[in-house]
């Protein structure tokens, strides 16, 4: 999940949704499975924002260090007026899914 509390922009929860998502995890055990090539590992992600079409995918993309990117979206997400100011947050949320081509 990843939020931005004012501005409601898409694009910037998505990032911090992805960065949430990864963040966590360690990929380090792929170099002792045979990865000859970084572009064997394949990473699908699935965004849900309240505007998909607002989307900026290369700058979500930009978000994951290694591997092939996918990345598709999808209407969802959260849009809360906080404090009757007309500047919402924005609830964005991610998966990735990593796998690897042999």
């Amino acid at each position: 999940m990843g939020v931005d509390l004012h501005g409601a922009d898409d694009t910037k929860a998505a990032q911090r949704a992805v960065t949430n998502a990864i963040q966590d995890n360690n990929m380090l055990f792929l170099k002792h499975i045979g990865i000859k090539s970084m572009d064997q590992i394949l990473v699908d992600v699935m965004i849900a924002s309240p505007h998909p079409d607002k989307l900026d995918i290369e700058a979500i993309a930009g978000e994951l260090p290694v591997g092939v990117v996918s990345i598709s979206s999808q209407a969802g997400g959260m849009l809360q007026d906080a404090d009757g100011t007309d500047d919402p947050v924005l609830v964005a949320i991610a998966t990735v899914t990593i796998s690897v081509e042999h």
